[in-house]
């Protein structure tokens, strides 16, 4: 856990502001009238939450993810809290050799890009969060882009594996140019854009078809996302620890598209996929986020995720040849009006798996003309 000292007045401000709610939202299910999920509501003081109007869930009303601040003062919070999570929405890790049913049809594809072997632990836990989803029937699909094939041989046979070498030597990971291949392949008319370090309660992917069902095309359920420190990852890896053995890195909040979300296949096409032009970590998701808000969109989270630690990424890397960096990108990108940048993407090649051509140009990358089918 991150060396963090706080003053007693910060301490006495947890204490008088912050921990009667808290107490609120960890109260017994039973004794929690007609919310099911009371740990939903706690909040940073300043905060709002904009609750839903049909069915249950809150939408945070700010722009940016942020820390929830009280269990970084009193970590005990963090850990009850993530109790009350799971006692509402449990997590299933079902063993290697419990298989999903096969299905020509599944209702819901999980689309997980990957690189290397240092987070191929992190992946096969999240494939096996995955595996115990109930009630629904499910497809994963992992893109490995990397030169090479380091989780081919370790994935559960029911998984569906694509590999795409780079097209340069030295490109950074492209998380973008990772779901758009896997897109392609998906067989199900919902896709689920994951990330390979995240592990999702038992109940999710039936929660994202029935909103997908009542007519959402772009679903965001999550709603706080509890980040194991170092040493807890590495118990859970070596002795399979409990979720709340431990006290949090932190808990996160209003992620937008990031960690993992949920996209109708026809309105990802129509929206042009992830934007390829971020080659490197970070702001892709934030992009997306803004053209995916021009579609009908649930914004209303009710379910927690728990992130497995691994050191940080790498710094934000150049993506063109005057050395802007995603941030950078992602200002330009932003600048353009939505329905400009909709229509760009949908004129560019779409999740090509055979490769990107590193010639820059302006906005990113250069990338073949041809549209989707």
């Amino acid at each position: 856990m991150p060396n963090r000292r706080y003053s007693a007045r910060q301490k006495l401000g947890v204490i008088l502001l912050d921990l009667p709610v808290y107490l609120w939202a960890l109260r017994p299910a039973l004794m929690a009238g007609r919310e099911p999920r009371p740990w939903i509501y706690v909040k940073n003081r300043r905060e709002h939450l904009v609750r839903a109007d049909r069915g249950e869930g809150v939408a945070c009303a700010w722009q940016w993810t942020s820390e929830l601040h009280a269990p970084l003062v009193f970590p005990v919070l963090g850990r009850l809290l993530l109790r009350a999570a799971l006692r509402n929405c449990p997590t299933a890790l079902p063993g290697p050799g419990v298989l999903p049913a096969p299905t020509e049809r599944p209702d819901v594809t999980f689309l997980i890009g990957h690189r290397g072997r240092d987070r191929l632990p992190h992946l096969l836990w999240t494939i096996r969060s995955i595996a115990g989803q109930i009630g629904i029937s499910v497809e994963c699909i992992v893109v490995e882009q990397g030169s090479e094939q380091t989780a081919r041989d370790h994935l559960p046979g029911w998984v569906r594996y694509v590999h795409t070498p780079p097209p340069y030597e030295g490109m950074p990971y492209c998380r973008a140019w990772a779901f758009n291949v896997g897109a392609r392949q998906a067989r199900s008319p919902l896709l689920v854009l994951h990330d390979n370090d995240i592990l999702v309660p038992e109940t999710y992917a039936a929660e994202l078809v029935r909103m997908h069902r009542r007519g959402y095309e772009i679903v965001n359920l999550k709603r706080l996302i509890f980040y194991l420190s170092e040493d807890h990852t590495r118990e859970f890896f070596a002795r399979h620890a409990s979720f709340a053995s431990r006290p949090l890195d932190s808990v996160m909040q209003n992620a937008g598209a990031g960690g993992s979300v949920a996209v109708d296949r026809d309105a990802y096409v129509a929206l042009g996929g992830m934007d390829e032009a971020f080659v490197g970590w970070g702001g892709e998701d934030n992009e997306f986020w803004e053209r995916a808000l021009t579609r009908r969109v649930w914004p209303f989270g009710y379910l927690p995720m728990i992130h497995l630690w691994h050191p940080p990424q790498a710094g934000k890397r150049a993506v063109d040849g005057r050395g802007a960096t995603t941030a950078e990108l992602g200002d330009r990108r932003a600048s353009i009006p939505v329905h400009n940048r909709i229509e760009e993407l949908r004129s560019r090649s779409f999740g090509d798996p055979r490769r990107l051509d590193p010639a820059p140009v302006k906005g990113g990358f250069r990338l073949a003309a041809n549209r989707v089918e």
